[in-house]
């Protein structure tokens, strides 16, 4: 499987500020690569640092296996983005912005492309509107078509659900798809709306203040036989102390301020059954068996995140 992106401990700093701090990651070719994260966690600013915007403090980035510092206008050629909003002429056409834009890409794109273009966005029936007259959500996938213009290998969408009603975040999900599974691109997409994520992302990323919390397969991630169940209860110090004597001991995690265990969905019926048996006041038992609980469970706490390993 070949290499689109690697990133290796980037770090971005203003002033006093840790935007960004020793962040790891790598995106492989066919990847629908989720980059999750609470607002403010870091996510435009890493993507802004992929594309040269802004200049890294420190850390390395190469695209296609090469290092982006050595020929950036080449590794770009192949990278389409937009960073939030896209910025449209918005008394001119939908077709006659995405021919603006090829020519300033130095595209030469005939009619027939730039047709083919509004249709992957579901706009060709709209390609003589100008875009003032366009809701938020056709103003995005026209901004996603002038990022396909060149033909780039690797898409990355910043935020595309941002702002858009539930027909709009409907209409980008299966865009993203076929981006993926049509077109066979590889798509970096950010986003704060999780479920989202879950629907069409193959790999993911969370990170927190700056930081990798977790990266890995969203499915393995997800998988039923590895549910972390967050326990509370009336004495979290004797349970604890009781689980750790118990057969439960082995799926204990360590964390200092709850208790947690990771094991198979199925057992926790078993577990519950112990916990009564040990004379264990249970208040809530929590299983995060989707992404967003998932999420919520590593972020949920301002003052520190406990690094997850799959």
């Amino acid at each position: 499987m070949n290499l689109m992106l690697k990133v290796t401990n980037l770090s971005k700093k203003f002033k006093d500020t840790n935007a960004v701090t020793n962040l790891s990651f790598t995106v492989n070719q066919g990847d629908v690569y989720g980059f999750l994260g609470q607002n403010g966690a870091g996510k435009s600013t890493t993507l802004r640092m992929l594309l040269k915007l802004i200049t890294p403090t420190n850390g390395t980035i190469e695209y296609f296996e090469k290092n982006i510092d050595h020929d950036k206008n080449e590794m770009l050629r192949q990278t389409g983005a937009i960073i939030e909003r896209p910025d449209l002429y918005k008394y001119l056409s939908a077709y006659d912005n995405l021919r603006i834009f090829a020519k300033m890409s130095g595209i030469k794109a005939s009619r027939t492309v730039i047709m083919q273009q509004l249709e992957t966005a579901g706009l060709a029936d709209r390609y003589q509107s100008k875009v003032k007259t366009f809701s938020q959500g056709m103003k995005q996938r026209l901004g996603i078509a002038i990022a396909l213009i060149h033909e780039p290998k690797l898409v990355i969408l910043d935020e595309p659900t941002n702002g858009l009603d539930p027909q709009g975040i409907a209409d980008m999900r299966n865009m993203i798809l076929r981006l993926s599974k049509e077109m066979g691109k590889t798509v970096i997409v950010s986003s704060h709306l999780l479920n989202e994520i879950e629907v069409v992302a193959n790999r993911m990323i969370i990170i927190h203040k700056g930081k990798k919390v977790v990266e890995g397969n969203v499915k393995e991630l997800l998988d039923p036989a590895n549910t972390l169940l967050q326990i509370e209860t009336t004495n979290d110090a004797d349970a604890l102390y009781k689980l750790e004597q118990s057969k439960w001991a082995n799926f204990l995690e360590n964390n200092g301020r709850y208790i947690r265990l990771r094991l198979n969905k199925n057992d926790i019926p078993s577990l519950a059954s112990s916990l009564s048996n040990m004379d264990i006041g249970v208040l809530a038992l929590q299983p995060r068996h989707s992404l967003e609980d998932y999420f919520l469970s590593l972020t949920n706490n301002d003052t520190h995140v406990e690094p997850f390993t799959n």
